[in-house]
């Protein structure tokens, strides 16, 4: 038996909640009521893909532990976060916020809330979140296509294709290396001449994360390299920052922190 169906088996997904605060279906299981040692409720919700919640705050806070399934979670006046399983969301004191159940995802989740009635605001409307998933699902594609040309970058590298790196390097960009530091003209003639020779660099994990209209990627790579002659391997923590220009993305700045290796 996997974890989910343990889950659902251990602890039923409870009843139905009539739509008073919700649009969708939505199931809630009481695990445990507040009580003179626990001043906190814990609640199994299970919500349909698209349900949704309104508005909303709880005055002594809530903790959710997302069990199943993709949703969304925004505080008022923030941006709207694509939560997971596995994923913990604290949910501040008197801070108005939402969530809900992506539109092709179930979502569920346990909720620890302080012994206090939740305070109800407005209606979050069908249009509102339709302009979410539109958001969210666009800003997952550019992410996919982002870490894809952070990929594609480092076989141009290996292949020493400078007319498709000097599209890429945006000319004032910085590189900085163990040996050192220097703009794109000098990088461009080490990777032609061989100088530095970006022989294989193998991804074992990339993350991505936008501040408008930037881009950091941190990558966690093995490179195989030839330095002079020499053919060396090393693990490094690689930060790339690109930058929306003219509707193409350029990179602003490469950065090389080799990993401490304890024998």
């Amino acid at each position: 038996m996997n974890i989910l169906n343990a889950q659902e088996s251990i602890f039923p997904k409870g009843k139905l909640a009539p739509n008073v605060y919700h649009t969708g279906d939505v199931w809630l299981n009481h695990l445990a009521d507040a009580d003179e040692t626990f001043d906190y409720n814990v609640v199994l919700a299970t919500f349909a893909p698209g349900a949704k919640l309104n508005w909303h705050n709880h005055p002594k806070g809530q903790q959710l532990y997302v069990t199943k399934g993709r949703g969304y979670y925004q505080e008022r006046g923030k941006e709207v976060q694509l939560v997971k399983t596995g994923d913990v969301i604290k949910c501040t004191l008197n801070v108005e916020h939402w969530h809900a159940a992506t539109s092709d995802s179930e979502f569920a989740y346990w909720a620890i809330t302080g012994n206090a009635k939740t305070q109800w605001g407005e209606k979050l409307t069908q249009v509102y979140y339709d302009s979410v998933n539109v958001t969210v699902n666009k800003k997952d594609d550019i992410k996919a296509a982002l870490l894809k040309l952070s990929k594609d970058k480092w076989q141009w590298m290996a292949d020493k294709d400078v007319e498709k790196l000097s599209h890429l390097f945006h000319k004032d960009a910085q590189y900085v290396h163990m040996g050192g530091s220097w703009g794109t003209e000098r990088e461009l003639e080490i990777i032609e001449s061989g100088g530095i020779w970006y022989k294989k660099a193998t991804v074992h994990e990339a993350s991505l994360d936008f501040m408008e209209d930037t881009a950091v990627v941190l990558n966690q790579i093995t490179l195989l390299a030839e330095v002079g002659g020499n053919e060396v391997s090393n693990p490094f923590i690689v930060t790339e920052v690109y930058k929306k220009i003219n509707g193409s993305w350029q990179l602003l700045n490469l950065s090389f922190v080799k990993q401490l290796v304890r024998e």
